[in-house]
């Protein structure tokens, strides 16, 4: 029997997590784009990743969560991070829509 991704049990040591600032810089190579993404660390042992969504079809604005891991016990001390992705292959035809714990913001790009 094959089962249905989304209905596998969720993860306890993942979560979307609050970021501050999202914003798309050109890459090195013409045509080319990163998002960048910056905010402070609810536990100063989180590792931080940008995790696009995965669609069928090609989307307006490509949903990217911003998640963070815990690995062990939260050490509750406060940190800034800085996180990026290059977008090749995960552009929506109008861009990008940035998913946080905090808000959710659409980014065109060209």
């Amino acid at each position: 029997m094959t089962e249905n991704y989304t209905d596998r049990p969720t993860s306890e040591s993942v979560r979307i997590i609050d970021y501050e600032e999202a914003r798309v810089v050109p890459g090195i190579v013409p045509e080319t784009f990163i998002l960048v993404v910056r905010g402070t660390l609810p536990y100063l042992n989180m590792t931080v990743r940008l995790s696009p969504l995965v669609y069928i079809r090609r989307p307006e604005y490509w949903g990217i969560e911003v998640i963070g891991s815990l690995h062990g016990l939260g050490l509750t001390a406060t940190a800034p991070y800085t996180v990026s992705l290059p977008l090749d292959g995960v552009l929506g035809t109008r861009g990008i829509e940035v998913i946080g714990a905090n808000r959710t913001e659409q980014i065109a790009v060209p």
